[in-house]
């Protein structure tokens, strides 16, 4: 029994892939965040960013949030907001997913949503401006340690007892980067042989949830140490991976979900040896209406 959703967070499953790998000398296994109660890996750091805040005094219930976000980390934020009584305007791209708007706005969010052509980029220029104007705290998952600390404090640990430390390679999509950060971080302190694999799109491909991002836009918490090597993949190979996922392993996931899965497979299959984990980040369900599962 629970006393709150909010107990809900973390502790989610980790499942060997039962045919994806061809290799009879390499694991993978896949770690569910869509089974957290807000559907992603993102409500780890948006409960760690708005607790510490209010912890801290940075956040009070009388301030107005302002956060750009892609998807997943508003509508965490929108349910954390919700549960705390906080007031949230979430920013981000016209041409996302009508599910993500409505669930933000279901939760009590307000939702702007800027111009398509300048992605989320422009969605974080908005956001940093409004905050400029003095009538909002911006949580900045870009720059909050609060969001890779959350990993620290929770997934890397699940992921080092789930294993029993026997762990080889980590592998994660990189958007905010906080994930990967905040694991890295944390299973490197018990093995510096734990291989850390980050995912981004090839050049042109759009794969929602993983970004090469432009210099000016890099995440600040990002460090680049603490990456041992970065696959990328591209559009048709995240999409096909997707599908499989569905089709074949029964997990109904998005596409950075997908793109994650695929660099992992091809790994997995370089490999001579190994037990690799690779996180499943999100439900498909909020991809619907997209052309993802057409």
């Amino acid at each position: 029994m629970k006393n709150s959703i909010i107990d809900l967070i973390g502790n989610t499953p980790l499942v060997k892939a039962a045919g994806l790998v061809k290799n009879p000398n390499v694991e993978l296994y896949l770690k569910l965040e869509g089974q957290n109660p807000g559907g992603s890996v993102k409500d780890r750091a948006a409960y760690n960013m708005i607790k510490s805040g209010l912890d801290r005094g940075d956040i009070t219930t009388d301030m107005k949030l302002i956060e750009a976000t892609s998807g997943n980390t508003g509508i965490a934020l929108a349910m954390i907001a919700g549960i705390f009584k906080l007031n949230i305007e979430l920013v981000m791209p016209e041409n996302s997913t009508i599910e993500r708007v409505q669930t933000m706005r279901a939760y009590g969010a307000k939702v702007i949503l800027t111009d398509a052509d300048g992605g989320i980029e422009g969605a974080r220029d908005y956001a940093e401006e409004r905050m400029k104007q003095g009538d909002y705290f911006m949580l900045n998952q870009f720059a909050n340690d609060d969001n890779w600390q959350a990993h620290y404090k929770t997934t890397g640990p699940e992921i080092w007892n789930d294993t029993h430390g026997k762990i080889t390679h980590f592998v994660s999509s990189m958007g905010t980067t906080g994930t990967i950060m905040g694991t890295s971080t944390f299973l490197k302190e018990q093995s510096k042989d734990v291989q850390i694999v980050g995912v981004q799109p090839k050049d042109e491909a759009r794969i929602p949830g993983i970004r090469k991002w432009p210099e000016a836009y890099l995440p600040k918490i990002f460090n680049r140490d603490k990456v041992d090597r970065i696959l990328e993949v591209s559009e048709e190979e995240a999409k096909v991976m997707t599908v499989r996922l569905a089709k074949e392993e029964g997990i109904f996931a998005g596409m950075s979900s997908g793109g994650a899965t695929a660099a992992a497979v091809k790994l997995c299959e370089q490999l001579e040896e190994g037990l690799v984990v690779s996180i499943v980040c999100d439900r498909g369900d909020r991809y619907l209406s997209s052309d993802l599962f057409d």
